[in-house]
């Protein structure tokens, strides 16, 4: 189906189109997952939906040996088949989806993923064609730095992935001119851009949360946090005009990783009562696989909480 046909048919009839789809695209260990986990969480079982698009990997981790591509080749994963579910489950209808096992990396058994109102699709390719990218209400791309992305890498692959740091390295040599080719590309398709980072020419203290920028394209409404900064001045964001990767105006949101946790709370609670839900807000918001709590991913996941709960279908 033409992607024009896909967004006719979602417009068609306003309220049955299907959820708010939201996508998280990015490469390997750039916090895909925290962030998704964390809107989950939020959203609660009933409310959400979520898989992740590398499910679609045409070869296991043994078979991958034998083939000239790593995994960020397209032509490494089931592409035309992960299009015609993300249609279907922007239409509101279920799927029955591949399952790759991160921890073993083998394929195993589908699983079935039946739509609720926001369904986020993460993976290093959800918006590599044009017919993927008309599936969803609001994209997002996530660009941290390479060498911070490294690091996590690292962590992750050796601590659950059975992988020495050596490896890791050399897959990282390996993966970059397919990163450059197939990954980094989709962010200027993005309505998004979030990049988690050191501030430049500051000396923070170890364990000092790392910054955030956060790109906010005009391609989609976003949240009026002027306005709401005015009502919640605080040190811990900054809204500010920057130029885009082509150059064009884009409103940038500096997220300050050294701000006092109780100026974030202030940013966080107008942000959150800006959405008008009458409960409290989640607790799981910016937790941490190791149950911390990290201001800059709290206020990430609250903007895109509110294009969750506010975008129209």
């Amino acid at each position: 189906m033409p992607a024009k046909l896909v967004r006719i048919q979602r417009s068609a009839a306003p309220g049955a189109a299907g959820p708010t789809m939201l996508a998280i695209a990015g490469d390997s260990a750039a916090g895909k997952t925290t962030l998704t986990r964390g809107l989950v969480a939020a959203l609660g079982q009933a409310e959400s939906t979520s898989m992740c698009t590398d499910d679609y990997h045409r070869y296991d981790r043994a078979e991958r040996r034998s083939v000239p591509f790593t995994p960020l080749h397209p032509d490494c994963n089931y592409i035309h088949i992960m299009e015609q579910h993300l249609q279907l489950l922007a239409t509101g209808q279920s799927i029955l989806k591949p399952v790759y096992d991160h921890g073993s990396g083998t394929l195993t058994r589908p699983e079935l993923v039946e739509p609720t109102s926001c369904v986020i699709i993460e993976g290093l390719l959800p918006l590599h064609t044009k017919l993927a990218r008309a599936c969803f209400d609001v994209t997002v791309y996530l660009a941290p730095p390479e060498d911070v992305r490294a690091g996590w890498k690292t962590a992750r692959d050796t601590a659950k992935r059975g992988y020495t740091a050596e490896q890791v390295a050399t897959e990282l040599q390996r993966r970059e001119p397919e990163a450059q080719a197939y990954i980094r590309p989709q962010q200027r398709d993005a309505d998004i851009v979030i990049s988690f980072g050191p501030i430049e020419g500051r000396a923070d203290p170890p364990g000092t949360p790392l910054s955030a920028t956060v790109l906010l394209r005009p391609t989609i409404r976003h949240p009026n946090l002027a306005a709401i900064l005015a009502e919640a001045p605080t040190r811990a964001m900054h809204l500010k005009l920057m130029r885009d990767t082509d150059g064009s105006p884009v409103d940038a949101l500096h997220i300050h990783g050294y701000a006092p946790a109780e100026e974030s709370n202030i940013v966080a609670k107008a942000i959150w009562d800006a959405l008008g839900v009458p409960e409290p807000m989640p607790a799981s918001l910016g937790l941490l696989e190791n149950g911390v709590c990290n201001e800059p991913v709290r206020l990430v996941q609250l903007i895109l909480l509110y294009h969750l709960l506010r975008t129209p279908t």
